[in-house]
């Protein structure tokens, strides 16, 4: 192979080989696999123990994962048949021995190792700290159900604490704008690394500290975002100061760190978790589309319950109307009554006519002015041949004037004031009801007279009645009315004695 000097157009537009130079260049996949069974030779059965980091399952079935120590990482990968015989699932922070072969991965220029079988070599020690922490804090009461409280079904502004960088705020900006476009506040922060975990409460503290009435607007929900990763990446979220801030806030909170798979302790500590950031999103609001066609569903229901027994009552009175019978067949017999009647009225009225006509010509031959003249002069010598004699009229009168005389006479003897005439008087009450014993006339405190020449009012011994009152007209009697003669003196007549004394 010719000396490196020898190649005096290194620097030239097109390569040339020097003379006497037989060594032709190498491809990348030449020196990969060269370097590949190598590694393999070398390296064929190795024994390494480290602590799980990144496993992940393919839909294969394959494992991939990675080996670490405090001061390296090599990745690792677990064939199908081998993962499936595992007797324990291998997860994040498991401090395992892996027996296997040390490979290459041309495509990305990476070793690794393949593994043939993995047994547990102890607990790691992140995730002894880790149930450690979680084991504090929930005697503490901060992962407890009754701290949670209900996430806003509309919230006007969303914070969101992630990095600014990421596609994890480009995710949930996505999928609001998609659902319900809202009002988001992005407070950037580190999401792994030195000062993540004290950023990320300052965060979740700062937005707590808003004040409603400021410029800038306080959030109704905070989102904490963080896309996924191992056990490191994730670490910032299992720090204390960050599980205290979420459980101090005022505000509802979603946690939304890593994938579905990923659990962190700002997830217990978190009013809602989230399986990712774009699912946190999805909680946070309503698809609008969705709550316009909602109301508008609503709207319609309200309608159609306004106008159900419009409708009902509508289709209750055509189904009514249809059973009942049509006017012109109800008036169809009446009205063919009423033309049979026409019809007869009209051949009776002619027949009437026709029979009167028929009388009148008839009678007509009868009224002839020679047979009334004649019947005139009969008429007039019958009247005069008929002699009324006045007795025949004036003797029934006189004897209905002798006997209506009589009745007179006898009717004016029984008149009930007749005997007045002799001396006598009649008792009547203050009513002027005439009173015909003793025991009636001592019911009463005040009596009435009536004489031949006037009435007289006496009062009964010990009565409370005033002798200066007037006594009160006495009741018409049911006889024919007769006019009391007034007293011959003109005044009122002295009062008499008590009678019954």
């Amino acid at each position: 192979m010719a000396a490196p000097e020898e190649y005096d157009n290194a620097g030239g537009l097109v390569a040339r080989s020097a003379k006497g130079d037989n060594a032709e260049p190498l491809t990348i996949s030449e020196i990969s696999s060269a370097l590949k069974r190598t590694v393999e030779d070398r390296f064929g059965f190795v024994r390494l123990r480290g602590e799980l980091s990144g496993v992940k399952r393919a839909a294969s079935g394959h494992m991939y994962c990675s080996l670490k120590d405090e001061n390296a990482v090599i990745d690792a990968v677990m064939w199908r048949g081998n993962a499936g015989r595992l007797a324990f699932r291998p997860e994040d922070g498991i401090e395992v021995i892996a027996s296997g072969k040390i490979t290459t991965y041309p495509g990305r220029s990476k070793y690794q190792i393949v593994v043939d079988s993995m047994e547990i070599a102890g607990e790691g020690a992140l995730l002894a700290l880790l149930e450690k922490t979680k084991a504090r804090l929930e005697a503490e009461g901060l992962f407890a159900r009754e701290r949670k409280r209900e996430i806003p079904y509309l919230p006007k502004v969303i914070g969101v604490v992630t990095s600014p960088t990421g596609s994890v705020i480009r995710d949930i900006l996505h999928r609001l704008e998609d659902r319900f476009p809202s009002h988001v506040l992005v407070w950037p922060v580190l999401v792994q690394g030195q000062g993540a975990a004290e950023q990320v409460a300052q965060a979740i503290r700062g937005f707590s500290a808003l004040s409603e009435e400021g410029s800038v607007p306080r959030p109704d929900l905070v989102i904490v975002a963080r896309g996924g990763g191992s056990i490191e990446d994730l670490w910032s979220f299992n720090e204390e100061v960050v599980v205290r801030a979420i459980a101090e806030c005022s505000i509802p909170v979603i946690s939304a760190v890593g994938h579905e798979t990923d659990t962190t302790l700002a997830d217990y500590a978190a009013d809602r978790r989230a399986p990712t950031p774009t699912a946190a999103a999805e909680m946070a609001v309503p698809v609008r589309t969705e709550l316009i066609a909602t109301v508008a569903d609503f709207g319609n229901r309200q309608r159609r319950a306004v106008y159900r027994p419009i409708e009902m009552g509508r289709e209750r009175l055509d189904a009514r109307v249809r059973r009942l019978p049509q006017a012109q067949n109800l008036l169809q017999p009446q009205a063919q009554r009423l033309d049979e009647l026409s019809e007869r009225l009209r051949r009776g009225l002619m027949d009437r006519a026709a029979t009167g006509r028929d009388k009148l010509t008839r009678s007509a031959a009868r009224l002839s002015p020679r047979l009334l003249e004649g019947g005139l002069r009969d008429a007039r010598r019958r009247l005069d041949g008929a002699r009324l004699q006045p007795a025949l009229v004036t003797r029934p009168i006189g004897l209905g004037r002798d006997r209506l005389d009589a009745l007179w006479r006898v009717a004016s003897q029984f008149h009930p004031e007749k005997p007045l005439e002799r001396g006598y008087a009649i008792v009547r009450d203050a009513d002027g009801n005439a009173l015909t014993g003793k025991t009636a006339a001592e019911h009463h405190d005040r009596l009435v007279l009536q004489f031949r020449d006037g009435k007289l009012s006496v009062l009964r011994e010990g009565s409370d009645a005033s002798p200066s009152s007037p006594p009160p007209p006495p009741k018409p009697a049911s006889s024919k009315p007769r006019r009391a003669k007034p007293s011959a003196a003109g005044g009122t007549p002295p009062v008499q004695d008590d009678l019954f004394g």
